[in-house]
Formats: C-alpha cells, structure tokens, sequence
C-alpha cells in the first residue's frame, strides 16, 4: 500500500499552523513562565497559582471578536478565582462541603443558559470548586491563592493578546479555509449519490452531519467576519472575506439544489452514462479545485493553478455533441436535465473562480455591505435576567445538566472521602470534564476519556521503565501539556492520552513513586467516568425524542418561511432582499439543529430511540424540501423568468398548507382539511404550458431549424424544471403530512400504554 507523505506533511503544517496549536503554545508559556520565575525565587506556590488561573482561563478564549475574547478570558479569571475562594473556605468545615458542593456546582454550570461562551466560561468556575481540593501545600491563604488565580488569568489574557496582535486575521483565515475543506467534501457526497451502487441512506446521513459542521462554521464566520468589520471598519480585508463566506454560502445552496431526486435523475439517464460520467468528473475536479484553495490558505502559500474555466469547456462540448446526436423530441427530459446540470456547475465553478481572484488580489464584481444589513446576520446572545428565570423549570435541559452535574460530583466526592482515595479530585475533575447536557455526548466522552487514560497509562509505565530522568519528565511533560490542549477539538481520544502523560509526568517530578500516581489516575478517571456516564443514564436524562416534535416543527416552520420568500421574489424580483438571506440562513441552520437532534437520538439506549425508521424518514424528507426549495430558489435568482402564473400561486399556496398542517399535528392540534380540485387543474395546466413549448420546438426543428433560440430553451427550462419542482415539493410536503400523522399517533399510542 502506496502511503501518501505529502498528504501527512499537509495536515501536519495545517495543524502546526492552526489557531489550536497557537492557543495551546500561549497556554504553555503563560503556565511554565511563572513556575519558572516564582520557583527560582523560592515561591513556587505562587507561581503554581497563577498558572492554576491560567489554565481555568484558556477554554472561554475561543474564535470571536476581539471584545468577546477579552471578556470571555476576563469573566473566566474572575469566575474561577472566585469559586476557589467559596469552595476553599467551605472546604476548611466538613460539614460544608457537602452543601457547597451542591449549590456551587448547579449555580455554576446553570449559567450555561447564556450560551456556548458562556458554557466555556462556567467551565472555568466548576474546574476551579475541584482544583481547591488538591491539597497543594498552603503556604499562602486561600483569598491569597485566589487574587494570584485572577492574575494568572490575566496574565494568559496578555499573552493571548500579544499573539492574537501579531495575525489578528489567523483565525478567521484558519475558519474560511476549514469551511472550503466541508464544502468540497460536500461536493463529493452530492456527486457520489449519482452512482448505481451507492448506499443513499448511509450517504444522506453523512450530508446530514456535514451540513450541520458547515452551518457551524458559517455562524463562526459571521461572528468573525462582521464583528471584525463593526469594530476595524470597511477595510479591504474584511470585505474580500466577506465576498468569499458569501460565496461559500452559495455554494452550500447551490450544492443542496442541484441535482435533488437522484434515482430519478439516475432513470432518466441511465442510457447516458457516459455523458454523466464528464458532468460527475467535472465536480469532483472542482471538490480538489477547492480543497487546493484551503491549503493555500492554511499554509498562506502561493494560490494553486486553476484550470476550471478549460475543464468546463470540456463538459459544454459534451453537451452540445450530446445534443446533436439525439433525437430530441424523445431524448428532451435528459437533455434539460444535463443542461441544468450544466447551469448549475458552472454557477459553481463561477463561485469557485471569484473566491480564486478575491485571493489573488485581482479586480473582480464589487459588492457593497451595509452595517445596518450585515448585523442582522449575527445570532445575538441576550444576557438578562430573564433568561436565567426562563430556563429556571425542570424541562430545561440546562437545568436538569445543572441539578444532575452537582449531584453526580458530590456522589464523587463522598466515595473518594469513603475510600480515602489518594487524590480524590481526579474524580470529580473526570466528572465535570466528561458530563454533558445530552447523553450521546456524554458516552461519546466517556469511552473516548477511559481509551485515552488506559493508553496514556501504558505509555507513562513504559517511560517509566526507561528512565527516572526528572528533565526528560519536566520535557515530556511541557510537551504532553501542548499537544494535549491543541487537540482537545480535533480528537479527544488523542488528547485525553496527552492530559493523562502530562498530569503523570507533572507529578512525578514531585513524588518518587510514579507507579502509583499512574494507577491512582488509571483507577480515578474510570470512576469518574463511570459515574458521569451513570448519572446522565439514570437521573432525569432529556431524551431527544422528547423535544422531537418541536425540532422537526421549527424546521418545517423555517422551510415554509422560506418558501414564501421564494415566492415573493419571483413575484416581484428586483434586487434580492434581506429577508430572503434571513430566511435561507434560519432554514439551514434549524435543518442543521433538527439532524444534530437525529444524530444524538442514534447515540441513545435503543429503549429511547422509539420510531427511528420514520423520525428519519421525516429528517430526509425535510432535508429534501430544503435541497428543492434552494434548487428552485436558486434558479429563479439566476435565470430570467417570467411571470409567475396563478398555476404557482395555486402550487405554493397548498404547499404552505400542507407543512402548516404538518407542524398542527405535531402541535397535537387538529388540522385544516384541503381541496384538491385547485391543485389538479394547476397541475394539468402547467404540464401543458410545457407541451404546447416542446411541441413548438419539435415542429421547429421539423421544419430544419436546428439552433434553438435562447428564449425558447430559457422558457422550457423554466417550464420544466419550476413544474418539476413544485411536484416535487408538492408530493414532499404530503408525504410530510402523512408520517407526522403518523409519528405523533404512534407517540401518543406508546405514552397511554
């Protein structure tokens, strides 16, 4: 087997060069610097403290504007020094501990409610109630230890600071470049879904899970890219990245329309094999065209040779030698589908070649962003009162992760004090570093943590067995501790092999048996993870089939809105308006909410996964109508049109009613009965507007007019491709109505007995 270095030496600049490496690197200083200096001076638990509120601080510093950095890291320093300081002092009664360790925990991890930064900076306060309990020496009072915890985070601020300084852009570079490298893996499941002998299931579950790291990417971006802008102004850079993350969302739509009912475009061209073969190359060439890009950014090398314009000569010329070898009148359906193939590659391959001159530096269609439009795309955190009374029930996920968290951690505590475990902490630090709202998650982690310690573990004996050379310790150590932080979000597994290294070697550079410490962390780890993963089992888990319906209704609400965007537009075109942009992003991102709600249901004890089969036929049919509404959507914006006829009106009309029936049922609420003589007549009478076209055309071409006129194939390909689609969208919806009738009768059946 031929191994491909130049494919690991890629992967390993891009790692070297991503803003993980570079945060895990300012980690290690802002912790070695201090225990270096203050040990030297003999105040080595100073220095160790401020390392503490270093580490307690890094997890909030995460990709955002520089305002939310510096507040992230700041609110972390505070949070976690004052935690140490409440649970140091409620440590020195025994009679406290217990109750502190109660409300601390919940008060702490509830603030999660606020959000995803939020969590990271709760995190901060939950690590610092467990490290006040590792029993380093107390040569300092714990108010001491606290204000020096507070400073070690501002110190980590600084020095993040610093570097972010030195390449402000990094991140957002490292995002844009990530989100080319989904879209091109995208590409390629799109066109992989073309083969005979493909698995469509299996393949529809892998677009779910890259659409939603794709919406993730692209909400990361926004908050880069327009808080960048807001607060550094129109600069050029700024608004050469926004013209490319436009771009990006483009492609994501473009890739979503085209081409949608794969077995049926399979059967319409499954005598023209050869001809789809071109078209399927075609998109892979610009899947690797892309994925070239993104390393050019990660590496900030020279921009690769792009020869796409040439390539999609290729396919024109296969085109047209395709035409001109058929007999049209009864080849027609194949030739509109390969032209629109066609159309939609090369909008693709238009994208691709803008982003490609945005980073050339060349001259190229300039866009104008207003503020007042670009900060609409931004999803605001609302930080009130409010939201923490809100959530204050017993149906909040959050709540229940609180309320579990705090009990499962004095469970921990309680055994490690029973047993009179070494270095009980390790327990509960295993607890809060493992436990997650949802308990897909959570068993995720626990396996992963538990793999990553026993490797970690069997590592540490080796070296152990090697040598008893402090410096190689204190080396592999300080290595251990920056490769574990920079791939604590690439793969957990590796990291937790990393954290275990550094902690063993961290210890045994201050205890003479390092055996012990290995089997302490070994046997700590596993009860903390066994205790997590029981905890989120057995005490008030949310399941996701709880909160099902609500996921699949905002999605098909989402769908619907915009659908009707869809249809405004092509009323009135023009140009296109903001909410169509709004409407597009809310519809991607609740289908991207609705298959992560799939994905963790799948990871749930078979007793919760209750008509899987049909919750995930009703996530690809949503899936569909939003890959059909973008198609539609899309052709409309990039074609001349012409008017949208009553026929449409009539179309879209019982489309909205058939998904606001659908979210009625899931709302357990009785639904609108319909008529179906409209939609029948509107049917009939687009299908024969597209008849009446062709066989204009066929007499044309009987009469030796073998060049069609550009209206006239505009005017068909409308014809049949905005009839194709209402169908589609039309059986979709009825087919939506059907199983969530279906879902919620079965639901209802299982609750009564």
């Amino acid at each position: 087997m031929k191994i491909n270095f130049q494919h690991y030496y890629n992967e390993l600049i891009k790692f070297l060069r991503s803003t993980d490496f570079s945060k895990a690197i300012v980690l290690t200083i802002a912790i070695v610097i201090p225990i270096a200096v203050f040990s030297n001076l003999g105040l080595l638990e100073i220095g160790v403290s401020m390392a503490m509120g270093s580490l307690l601080s890094s997890p909030s510093d995460v990709a955002g504007s520089f305002k939310h950095k510096v507040m992230g890291i700041m609110a972390a320093a505070f949070l976690g020094a004052l935690s140490f300081c409440i649970a140091g002092y409620s440590a020195q009664f025994s009679w406290a501990v217990a109750p502190m360790l109660l409300v601390m925990m919940f008060s702490i991890a509830y603030l999660s409610v606020y959000g995803f930064r939020a969590s990271l900076v709760t995190f901060a306060g939950l690590l610092a109630v467990v490290l006040s309990f590792a029993n380093i020496s107390s040569e300092i009072e714990i108010w001491q230890k606290s204000i020096l915890i507070f400073g070690g985070g501002l110190f980590y601020m600084l020095i993040s600071i610093a570097w972010y300084l030195l390449k402000p852009e990094r991140a957002s570079e490292q995002q844009i470049a990530e989100t080319m490298e989904l879209t091109a893996d995208y590409l390629r499941l799109r066109i992989r879904m073309l083969d005979p002998e493909s698995d469509l299931e299996n393949i529809q579950k892998e677009l779910f899970q890259k659409q939603t790291e794709l919406n993730e990417h692209h909400e990361s971006l926004r908050e880069l890219l327009i808080t960048f802008r807001m607060s550094s102004g129109s600069s050029g850079y700024t608004r050469k990245r926004l013209l490319i993350f436009i771009d990006l969302v483009d492609m994501l739509e473009l890739a979503m329309a085209n081409p949608i009912d794969y077995p049926q475009m399979r059967k319409v061209l499954d005598s023209d094999i050869i001809e789809l073969k071109v078209f399927k190359e075609f998109s892979l060439k610009m899947a690797e065209q892309l994925d070239l890009i993104a390393l050019s950014v990660h590496k900030n090398s020279a921009m690769p040779v792009n020869q796409l314009s040439e390539e999609l000569k290729k396919v024109e010329k296969s085109l047209l030698k395709y035409r001109d070898t058929i007999n049209i009148s009864e080849k027609r359906e194949s030739m509109l589908v390969l032209r629109n193939f066609y159309d939609y590659q090369t909008r693709q391959s238009q994208k691709i070649n803008n982003i490609d001159r945005i980073l050339r530096n060349l001259e190229g269609k300039k866009r104008i962003f207003k503020d007042k439009d670009v900060q609409q795309f931004l999803t605001q955190q609302e930080y009130s009162f409010k939201t923490l009374r809100t959530n204050f029930q017993f149906n909040s996920s959050i709540f229940r992760h609180a309320l579990r968290l705090s009990i499962v951690v004095l469970v921990g505590y309680l055994l490690g004090s029973y047993f009179s475990v070494q270095n009980a902490y390790w327990i509960l630090l295993t607890i809060v570093v493992i436990m997650r709202p949802n308990y897909g998650l959570t068993k995720q982690r626990t396996r992963k943590r538990i793999i990553g310690t026993l490797i970690g573990g069997a590592l540490a004996i080796g070296i152990v067995f090697i040598t008893q050379n402090t410096t190689v310790y204190a080396l592999l150590g300080i290595l251990s501790l920056t490769l574990a932080f920079s791939l604590i979000q690439r793969n957990y597994t590796t990291a937790a092999i990393f954290i275990t290294l550094s902690i063993i070697f961290i210890y045994a550079l201050l205890q003479p048996e390092v055996l012990n410490v290995i089997q302490f962390r070994i046997l700590d780890t596993v009860i903390g993870a066994g205790l997590a993963g029981l905890g989120n089992f057995i005490l008030w888990p949310k399941w996701e089939l709880k909160e099902l319906n609500n996921v699949i209704a905002n999605s098909i609400n989402s769908n619907t809105g915009y659908l009707e965007e869809i249809d405004d537009y092509y009323h009135n075109k023009g140009n296109l308006p903001i909410s169509y942009k709004l409407a597009r992003k809310k519809a991607f991102l609740d289908m991207g909410e609705l298959s992560g709600a799939f994905q963790r249901m799948t990871q749930e004890p078979k007793s919760q996964q209750k008509q899987l089969s049909l919750i995930y036929e009703i996530v690809g049919l949503n899936h569909t109508f939003l890959s059909a509404l973008a198609s539609m959507g899309s052709y409309i914006r990039n074609h001349p049109t012409s008017k949208a006829s009553s026929d449409f009106e009539m179309y879209t009309k019982t489309i909205v009613f058939n998904l606001k029936n659908s979210v009625r049922l899931l709302e357990n609420k009785t639904r609108h009965e319909k008529e179906h003589e409209g939609i029948s007549k509107a049917g009939k009478a687009l299908h024969r507007k597209f008849d009446e076209m062709a066989t204009e055309r066929d007499r044309e071409i009987s009469e030796g007019k073998a060049q069609i006129d550009e209206n006239t194939r505009l005017n068909l390909q409308e014809a049949h491709l905005i009839t194709g689609q209402l169908e589609w969208l039309l059986d979709i919806s009825e087919k939506l109505e059907i199983n969530t009738e279906k879902l919620t009768a079965k639901l209802d059946e299982q609750k009564s007995l």
